[in-house]
């Protein structure tokens, strides 16, 4: 908790306080039959603490609801539900997307994108593909949804791809134990404002740790606080792990074992080998693939932010492990926007503005390629609509990265959910290569040739068969494969403890155990010999993008609402950059006419010729109706025919108009909509238009 909030808590306690014990007084001013005059005074005060005590309450649920450093509903005035409402219904009334199989009650987790849905999802992958495949040079791959067992198998899914789950012990009905705990603690902070400082932070440090609970001690905090299960109360059961893939079966027999991939990562780090010739064998370089995924989520909620098959878009780029500078950098080191290292949620504090060539230099961001990365997608978010005043980017904790993972970070969206993971960036160091190495015995290394042979000293690590064989017999392959993938450290501690102790505990992996190694086992010496090239096994640096969760924070990012001019309603407006919107104008003849019917089709096939996605609406409906209904799809401009050689052409959140003549409007569009020129560009080259009555 930051100090600003442990002082609101600490005089709202004291107003309370204040408030009890002049309530008792008055009580006892009754009780002891005082003047009239007396019990007056004192009823007077105890109503002016009141009115204090609640002015302090006010103060701390705006404190508390503001939920970080941006606004969480863009200004809107209402509450985070109620505006979440707003935005939700004006979305699935107008068909942005919609519960999947709705006429069958719809299944939960699963939805539907209408018409301009998938729109503003092409337009958003689209400008993905522009900012990071072209811009970047990557190679674009498209691998199957469906992927055998023993990749995922190597891979660690079908072992580690687990969440932790309680049942309703009466009903069975399932939730995911982490969630229970966190919407337990969040309410209690946002909700309960006579809650001790004390209690306050207990709260706040659950919810900062809460991914690196483990089963019991996640279930001892259910039972500590009570919580029970949401729809019946009933007790919970204990947690216990569930694996998120959905398995199927390849071909008819059955015996070939598969799932739906819950990324779309692993495609191309089977396909590292290709890739690397495909580029004429050179380090750095990156692949990316768009693709669908697939979750059995436990308890899936929150609309787009967690569902059972979504789309992801992800980034490998494959870097030698001792040089990860990058060569642009420096386009994006000066880049200041939100950082939330993990030594200030420690601490409590909050994310603050930091320049990203900082963070690297003062080795906070691990290295220069991570750093670019982060750069890069702060861009993309930004250029999408995302506010960069509610955009974040958070690091994992220490015990929250993967124990491969050098460095990983979050780009993290405020909502009216609170803050949401849209985007990861991590250094996954060189974790799935080698894994994919050991399990499929194709080396998946990369090579630098050197100008002249190197003299090198090599760590030689020799498995005498025959003794381990004795000893560990059908065991004795799985012991000779974990000897010799030691790392030279684990190495040369081994040398030592063999040459001290004469035998030391040694942990196998794939047996699940730890063995006993002695000194006869195996021989460790250093060799030395000449070198023509170095291979070695790459690092990747990985961005990996929830398309349909930075969706919907644009959705909430664009939306608001202003009165009509008559001002008896309001009236819902999305403000959508021209580079997402759906639609990017529309075409209205001011009055059923045939001559304006025949311009705005004249309009209409330039505006294709073009490539300008538009709509022509002829209804009889007043123009100010069809705006309205346009703004409320986010179409940025709206083309007006109310004569045969000029027209005009209104932006959308300004409202202002300009007159342009029927040959230029398409060009004028198209360079606002592609980016070449501003509205104020164009509005400063065309003469203004004035229609007091335009949106009645």
């Amino acid at each position: 908790m930051d100090a600003a909030e442990e002082t609101l808590r600490r005089s709202l306690a004291a107003r309370a306080a204040a408030v009890t014990a002049q309530a008792s007084a008055v009580r006892d001013l009754k009780a002891a039959k005082a003047s009239s005059a007396d019990i007056a005074a004192a009823v007077d005060a105890l109503n002016a603490l009141k009115l204090d005590a609640a002015a302090a309450e006010r103060e701390l649920i705006a404190a508390v609801s503001g939920g970080g450093e941006g606004d969480a509903n863009g200004g809107a005035g209402m509450s985070r539900e109620a505006f979440r409402q707003a935005v939700v219904n004006t979305l699935e009334r107008r068909l942005f997307y919609i519960p999947s199989f709705k006429i069958y009650r719809g299944v939960a987790g699963l939805y539907d994108y209408g018409p301009p849905g998938c729109a503003v999802k092409s337009n958003v992958l689209a400008f993905w593909r522009q900012h990071f495949v072209l811009e970047e040079d990557m190679l674009e791959v498209d691998c199957p949804s469906v992927t055998p067992e023993i990749v995922l198998k190597a891979s660690g899914h079908v072992d580690k791809f687990t969440d932790l789950m309680v049942k309703d012990e009466k009903t069975g009905t399932c939730y995911r134990a982490d969630h229970l705990l966190k919407d337990f603690c969040k309410e209690k902070l946002e909700k309960d404002l006579s809650l001790p400082v004390e209690k306050v932070t207990e709260l706040r440090h659950i919810l900062a740790v809460l991914d690196d609970l483990s089963s019991e001690e996640l279930g001892a905090k259910i039972k500590e606080y009570g919580i029970t299960a949401p729809d019946t109360k009933n007790l919970l059961s204990d947690p216990y792990p569930f694996n998120l893939m959905f398995q199927t079966s390849i071909g008819p027999s059955g015996l070939s074992p598969g799932y739906m991939r819950p990324e779309t990562a692993q495609g191309i780090f089977v396909n590292f080998k290709d890739l690397y010739y495909y580029n004429g064998n050179k380090l750095p370089f990156a692949a990316a693939q768009i693709g669908q995924a697939f979750r059995n989520e436990i308890s899936p909620r929150q609309g787009l932010l967690r569902v059972r098959e979504f789309t992801l878009a992800e980034i490998e780029h494959f870097v030698d492990s001792e040089d990860k500078s990058h060569p642009k950098f420096g386009v994006v080191s000066n880049l200041e926007f939100l950082m939330f290292p993990r030594e200030k949620q420690t601490s409590g504090e909050k994310a603050t503005k930091l320049r990203l060539g900082e963070a690297v230099d003062k080795g906070i961001v691990n290295n220069q390629t991570l750093g670019y990365f982060i750069g890069r997608v702060y861009l993309f978010l930004t250029h999408l609509g995302i506010d960069k005043d509610r955009l974040r980017f958070r690091q994992h904790l220490a015990n929250e990265m993967a124990h491969y993972a050098c460095d990983c970070w979050d780009a993290e969206i405020e909502s009216s959910y609170g803050w949401i993971e849209c985007v990861g960036i991590a250094d996954r160091s060189a974790y799935d290569l080698h894994a994919h190495t050991e399990k499929s015995g194709v080396s998946l290394v990369a090579h630098e040739k050197f100008p002249e042979p190197r003299e090198v000293e090599k760590l030689v690590i020799a498995p005498v068969k025959k003794e381990i064989g004795l000893t560990f017999k059908g065991n004795q392959k799985k012991v000779v494969e974990a000897l010799e993938a030691m790392s030279e450290n684990e190495a040369i501690e081994m040398k030592s403890a063999l040459e001290s102790k004469g035998e030391v505990e040694f942990q196998v992996c794939t047996l699940g155990q730890n063995v006993t190694i002695k000194s006869n086992m195996l021989s460790i010496s250093k060799e030395k010999k000449k070198e023509h090239q170095r291979v070695f096994t790459p690092s990747v640096i990985e961005p990996s993008f929830g398309i349909g969760r930075i969706i919907y924070c644009l959705f909430e990012h664009s939306f608001y609402m202003r009165p009509s001019k008559a001002g008896d309603e309001q009236l819902n407006v999305f403000s959508f950059p021209p580079l997402v919107a759906p639609i990017k104008c529309t075409v209205f003849p001011l009055v059923q006419n045939q001559q304006y019917e025949e311009v705005a089709q004249q309009i209409s096939k330039a505006l294709k010729t073009s490539g300008i996605s538009h709509k022509i609406d002829i209804t009889g409906t007043s123009i100010g109706k069809r705006y309205a209904r346009t703004d409320e799809l986010g179409v940025p401009f709206a083309v007006t025919v109310d004569s045969t050689t000029s027209v005009t052409i209104r932006e959308r959140d300004s409202k202002d108009q300009i007159r342009v003549s029927v040959e230029e409007v398409a060009s004028v569009v198209k360079e606002v909509t592609d980016g070449q020129s501003t509205w104020a560009d164009v509005q400063w080259r065309y003469p203004a238009h004035s229609s007091f009555s335009a949106d009645e």
